[in-house]
Parts: structure tokens; sequence; C-alpha cells
């Protein structure tokens, strides 16, 4: 059986001095031996042996670092690169012990859900003193301007979540509830992916009961809410954007429930109904699953410095023209307060008996409960009556006798503001650290959602391990872990799969139902495509074959690739010294240029960029895409700790870029349905690629020198079209022939005609600005472009030296500027909408 992990198992937890009956082992029982719901596992585990079990543990990291799966840890210098921490060890919960749990849960939820209705509603608990009206009316989260709003259906908590910990006799307890907008539940998901991807074989074994339908349940639920089109509701999720601790997890379940991924900006109301910002006008939303605090969801009735929310919210929910999942104001109940009053609030509504109690609790804010909590300070943990961000509990236990009347004494000040709670025992589960095993800490975290009548439990958990056995916070916070939770079943498996009604098929080929701030992010993922590679390839043709050697041999492509670089501002003095111009000074700058991730414009620092808006983008590309550019970025950060890369590393580093490049742009054309999307992301390519294409052959041509040849050569390499080049004209190397390829040529690629061409197809599908609008302002910039290149003669742009030709000069700086404001125009009209006349034509 389970021979080395139990013997590992059991010599960690002496040596932590825990194999007394003063602690509860989730694994271990105190007698001896595995638990028996344990077994299973702990011997599937045994079979893949230490060395087989740390080569899962490091593809399990490579994994959620490779899907982007981060936290961010505010003040943490990583910050949103922080990587998701998963124990490979599950913790395992035995199918009868499972049910308690649930009947709790269940309960709690219904509980917590009367007492918001009546709070804001009739507020009995107040008039007959089952609530101090103080603890509720001086709460922040208290949202009076929502007071008699009923939400559809009744139900204000439409997912409930809740802290759950084990004492050392057993008991579970409840720490503490979560009723804004439950955050974990995705993470509980990816942790099942993980462990399913690297341990199929122990999953298999231990036979847990799937998650999947729980979030089939949670999306049907959300739907029902909906006060319209009740089939095929338009539901977002409302997030408060990417600098937010589980933005991984909002991108997540929008990808995986398919609902649209919205910031406050994304939405406006107007006539009292909710509509997202799309590229073809205003769409309605029926139902908004929200993900941030309620009182910063409307400006205008709320919390008024609020940036991320939808001013005029309140005013359509008031209308019941949309619904948002939790309701606003469940925030109320999230006070660790409210744990002192639930038993015999529990009595009072229900006339029952909690099934599961809250961990001992005392609100300062009433006479007795405070001299109650003087007198046991040193047993309690001292926290904020309302949860707020950066503020840590306090332990009586480890205040001397100054700092604990010094504490008493703030709390007598306002003791409202206060609550203690029992100090508790937590109960510890097995981790693997790298080395072996070792017990932590453990707080589970149970998820429930309405159905309707009832509550529906998710069969498993976002299980959360300390640090240390020294910390009682348990929180990734504060730099602890998670495991996956194994749910053992009762019966057969398929008893737990979810069985749905066949549902008519809604035929949908919507292609501007995009979030104009998605579009926005697509166009400049484009735009630094070509950017970079335009970067990188005039890069590579000054450090291919030395500097020295290509100065030797051709003075012209090294003066041709050094002026564009130049001209386009990546190579530039760094103060007051004078541009590099000695085959050291130039390598010296131009390895900084690749690598240096802090050098603004670089090619180092727009790969950064380049991941952090396809981050944003997480539920829209696919992981094919993610993993694409996510990899890119991760060779140029280890490249940038690297502080003497050498030239033939740098090389590698451009071609694989190139590669990487040219990967996610045969994924985008073969992959992406050619929708707003697509259309979005390839014009930003189009009009970069135009941009970089003139501006290279304007600032290199001006250093090119005599060496007619030598210049040519550099330009169609730096172009990719020295194979067409040389396919049609073999050995002549004639600028009138290179400028017709590059700038004429509409079956090249790389032409400035073939751009114009390809905008010309996106812009004629684009919805009209207004509906009056005769055609799009767009295809008037790209008419007069496109005649402009047909007008002119090769002969004329070619003609005189190669550093003053002002027929191409003039053509040039024509495409520049025609090109530049052509994304203006698609800016303002399409992605910020700053032009009105189209919002208001639409509503």
């Amino acid at each position: 059986m389970s021979d080395w992990f139990e013997r590992s198992y059991r010599s960690s937890l002496a040596a932590e001095g825990l194999s007394g009956s003063w602690i509860w082992d989730e694994a271990s029982a105190k007698e001896g031996g595995m638990r028996p719901h344990w077994r299973k596992t702990a011997a599937a585990i045994e079979e893949l042996g230490q060395q087989g079990l740390r080569q899962r543990w490091e593809e399990a990291e490579r994994l959620i670092e490779q899907n982007g799966v981060t936290y961010n840890v505010y003040g943490d210098q990583r910050g949103t690169d922080r990587p998701w921490p998963l124990d490979p060890i599950p913790f395992v919960v035995d199918a009868a012990e499972w049910r308690t749990v649930e009947a709790a849960i269940v309960q709690r939820a219904r509980l917590l859900d009367a007492i918001l209705g009546d709070l804001y509603g009739p507020r009995r608990l107040l008039r007959d003193r089952l609530l101090p009206p103080s603890l509720v009316l001086g709460n922040p989260h208290l949202l009076r301007a929502c007071h008699g709003i009923r939400p559809p259906g009744g139900a204000f908590l439409h997912i409930y979540s809740a802290d759950l910990a084990r004492s050392p006799d057993g008991q579970w307890w409840v720490l503490a509830d979560r009723t804004q907008g439950p955050s974990g539940a995705g993470y509980a998901l990816e942790n099942r992916m993980v462990t399913s991807r690297v341990m199929p074989e122990v999953l298999a074994e231990a036979a847990v009961r799937p998650l999947a339908g729980f979030f089939q349940t949670f999306r049907d639920s959300l739907a029902r809410l909906a006060p319209r089109n009740r089939d095929n509701p338009r539901i977002v999720l409302l997030t408060p954007g990417p600098y937010n601790e589980t933005y991984f997890e909002h991108s997540y379940l929008a990808r995986h429930l398919g609902f649209t991924l919205v910031e406050g900006g994304d939405l406006t109301v107007r006539d009292r109904h909710v509509y997202v910002k799309t590229l073809g006008g205003l769409l309605p939303v029926d139902v908004i699953a929200r993900r941030q605090d309620d009182n910063f969801c409307d400006p205008l009735e709320l919390r008024e410095d609020s940036m991320l929310g939808v001013p005029g919210l309140v005013h359509a929910v008031r209308a019941g023209n949309v619904t948002v999942a939790n309701a606003l104001g469940t925030g109320l109940t999230e006070t660790s307060a409210m744990c002192a009053f639930l038993p015999g609030l529990c009595r009072a509504m229900f006339g029952e008996e909690l099934k599961m109690p809250s961990v001992a609790t005392w609100w300062c804010g009433q006479e007795l409960p405070f001299a109650a909590v003087r007198e046991q300070i040193g047993r309690l943990v001292i926290k904020p009556a309302v949860p707020s961000h950066g503020v840590t509990p306090v332990f009586g236990e480890r205040l001397g006798s100054m700092e604990r009347e010094s504490l008493l004494a703030r709390i007598k000040q306002a003791p409202g503001k206060y609550v203690a709670q029992e100090l508790v025992n937590l109960s510890t589960a097995p981790v693997w650290t790298g080395r072996g095993l070792a017990p932590r800490r453990l707080v589970m975290r149970v998820y429930a959602v309405f159905t309707g009548d009832t509550y529906a439990v998710m069969p498993g958990a976002l299980t959360r391990v300390s640090s240390s056995m020294d910390s009682f916070v348990v929180s990734v916070q504060a730099g602890g872990g998670s495991k996956d939770t194994w749910v053992l079943p009762d019966g057969p498996l398929s008893d737990y799969v979810p069985q749905r009604p066949p549902a008519p098929a809604v035929v949908s080929r919507a292609t501007f139902a995009l979030p104009s701030r998605v579009a926005d992010t697509l166009f400049w993922l484009g735009r630094y495509c070509e950017r970079i590679d335009s970067a990188v390839r005039l890069s590579r043709a000054i450090l291919e074959g030395g500097i020295e050697e290509t100065a030797s041999r051709s003075g012209a492509r090294l003066a041709v690739a050094l002026g564009a670089l130049r001209g386009l501002k990546y190579l530039r003095p760094a103060g007051p010294e004078a541009t590099p111009s000695s085959p050291e000074e130039i390598e010296a700058a131009l390895l900084g240029v690749i690598h240096d991730t802090s050098r603004r414009g670089g090619i180092a620092w727009m790969v950064g960029q380049l991941r952090r808006l396809a981050w944003l983008l997480r539920e829209r590309i696919s992981e094919d895409s993610w993993r694409v550019l996510y990899g890119l970025s991760l060779r140029f950060q280890e490249s940038g700790d690297d502080s003497a890369i050498p030239v033939a590393g740098s090389l590698d580093l451009l071609a694989e870029t190139i590669l990487s490049l040219s990967a996610f742009s045969g994924l985008a054309m073969e992959s992406m349905t050619r929708g707003a999307g697509w259309r979005f992301l390839d014009m930003g390519r189009r009009i970069e690629r135009g941009l970089q294409v003139c501006q290279v052959l304007r600032f290199g041509l001006r250093e090119a020198g005599n060496d007619e040849a030598g210049a040519v050569e550099a330009l169609l390499a730096v172009a990719e079209s020295s194979m067409t080049y040389r396919s049609r004209y073999l050995a002549s190397l004639q600028t009138g022939l290179m400028l017709d390829l590059l700038l004429l040529d509409e079956t090249n690629p790389r032409s400035v005609a073939f751009q114009l061409e390809r905008l010309g197809e996106h812009v004629a599908v684009l919805p009209l600005l207004t509906i009056d609008a005769p055609e799009h302002p767009e295809r008037s910039t790209l008419g007069a472009l496109t005649l402009s290149l047909r007008s002119v003669r090769v002969e004329e742009l070619a003609r005189g030296p190669l550093d003053s030709l002002p027929e191409l000069d003039r053509l040039l700086d024509a495409l520049i500027h025609g090109l530049g404001d052509l994304a203006l125009s698609l800016s303002r009209g399409y992605l910020s909408h700053a032009t009105p006349a189209r919002l208001v034509a639409t509503a």
C-alpha cells in the first residue's frame, strides 16, 4: 500500500510536533495509518514514486505558467506575472462527510439570502431587534439606493461561497461568508484541469466527482434570471480590469461559460436599459455577472469616485430591465459580525438550528461582547467588521501586554468597526515541497449557485494551504498555495452527470458583437506584431555576418539598416552622447535594443507589450495563439536576465521571433472566424506594415550613398522580397524595380499596394458611422491613397541620386500621413467611440 507516502508524511508530522491529539490531520488518523477515504489516492501516488511525483509537479508548474494562470499579489514585483500556486497532492473528502457539508452550505446560502431580502425590504429583523440597527445601518456596504429593489426570481445571492476550517475535534466551522462576487471557482476548475492532465491515473483510481455539471448549472441559472430573451440571453461578466488580483479567473470563466468579458467602460445605459458598446452599435444586455464590489458599480447612485462602474446601472436594475448577479447590495452580509447573530436568525426565520456553526464571534459594537473580548483577547483574532483590502487580522496571542492595551484602546474609540473571533487551530493536510511531504494548515472554500428554488453545491472546492506551519493566515496573497479538492462519490459516477433537455438551435453568425475595447486591443496587437517584425529584420540585417564584415562587404547594406533604425528611433542617443558609430558601439547599442526590457520602444519592450495585449485577450484568442506569444515573451525575459548575450545568441532569438510571429499569423489566418475581431487584428497589421515599408524606404535610402545595388539588396532583404525580385529580374538590382515591388505591386504581400487592397476589403464591410452617412470616411481615405499609388510612374520615383528622390519623398510622406489618418479615423469611429453620432443613431 502507501508505504513511502505514509512513512514520509507521518515522519514530517512528527518533525513538526503534530503527532499528538491537539490538531486534526486530514490524511493521517490519530491512531495510525491513513484515513480510509485517503487510501486509494495515497496508493495511486505511491505508484508514481517520489521521482515520478516530482516530475508531475514540474509538469504542472510548466502547464500553469504556459497557460498564463496567474494571481496578482498587490505589491509583488512580478505583479500579474505571478504563477498560480497549485500543490500536486489533492485534498480528499469522503462522500458521507460531503453530504453534511452540502446540506449546511445550502441552509446557510438560503439564510443569508433571506436576511438580504429583509434588510432591503421590510426590515423586520431590525424592528424585532434580531439584528442591531447600528450594525446594519452603519455598514458602508448597505446600499440605500437599492432599498426596495426585488431581483428577478426573488433571490439576492446567485452564487455564494463560504470558507470552512476544521478544528481539532474534527468539526467543520465557517470562518467567513462570501456574498459579493465570490472568487475562486474558476481557479478550482483550472486546478482540476491541470490535475487531470498531469495525474490522470490517480484521478481515475480515486473516482472523483466531476465539476462540469456545476458550471453548467451556473450558466443555466444565470440564463433563467434574464428579464427577457431567456432562450438566448446576452450575459456579460463585469470585471474591474486586468489589474484585479483574480483577473485571470474572470477571463477564464468568461471563456468557459461563453459570456462576454466587459469592463465598466464597455457598458452604457440608455432609457433605463443596459447596452454593450460593440463595433456594430449598442447591443442590449440581459444579465450582468459581476466580479467587482457593488459600491463601485454605479458612480451616479453609489460610489461617485468609481471609474469602474456603469453610470445609471442602479436605475436600469430598479426598472427591471437587467439582472445583476449577485444583486447589488449583497456585500452587506460579508461582515464577520453577522456570524455572531446567525444562530438566532436561523431559529427565528427558519425554525432550525444552524447545521454548521460559525467560528465563535463577538461584535465589539455591543457592550457584553466587548467585555468578553477584553477578558480573552490573548486567545482571539481581531478583524475589521467590514472586510478591507490590505488589512490583515491581528492575533492576540502574538501581542505583548502593552500592544494588547493599545489595541483595546483603539477598539474602544470605534467598537462597532471591530470583530473578534476565536483562533481555530486549523487542520493540516500533506503538501509536496519539492523535497518531500510536509503538513500545512488548510481552509476550504465551498461554492453554491441558486437554481430557482434551492442551491446546488459544487462537488469540489478551492482548498488553500498556508505557506508554513507558523502561519495561521491561509491565503494566496500571503504566499500560500492551493489544492484540487476531490469529493468522492457514494455511487456510480454516471449518477452525477447532469441531464439537460435539448435546447432549440439558434443559429448566429454575428460579426460585430464585439466590444470596442476588445477590437482596439486586437488592433494594437496586430500593429505591435508588425513593428516587432520590422525591427527584428532590420537588426538581423546588421548583425548577420558581423558588423565589420558587413560594412567592408557592403557598406550600403549596413548604412540602409542603420539609417532605418535611427530614423525609427530604435538607435538613438541615451543622453548627450552622439549616436553610436563605431562597430563596437553599434553592436552594444543594438544588443540593448534587442534585449533590454526596460528600453521603451525596443524589441524586448515591444514583445512585453505584445504579451500584455494577448493577456487582455485571453478569452478571445486560442490557447495555441497564447502559447506562441507567451513563449516568445518568456525567451526575451530570459535573455534580458543575461547581461552577456553573444551576437550568435541574439541572432537565434531574432530568428525565433520571426518564426513565432509567423506562427501567430498562421493561427490567426487559419483559425480565427472572419468576424470583427479578425478584421481589426488584420487592419492593425496592414496599416503598420504599410507604415513600416514606407519609413524603412524613406530613412534607409537617405543613408545608402552611391551603392545602388547594395541598397536595393538590403531593402529587399528587410522587406522579405528578395526571392520574388530575383525570380523576376535575376541579378539586375535597380531602384525603380525595387520600388515597384515594394510600393506598387498588388500581388506582393509585403507591398504597400497589397496592404491598401486588404484594408479596402475590411473597410467595405464595417458598419457605417451614422445611418445617413453615404459611405465610410475610411473608404475615401483609402481611395485617395490607392489613386496616388496608381498614378505614379516608377521612372519618376527613381529619378535622381538615392539620397535625394523628391518624387519618392512626396509619395512616401502622403502614404505615411494617409495611413496615420486612417488609423486615427478607425480608432475615433469604432474603437474609442469619439464619434458620438454613431452611438445615438444605434441606441
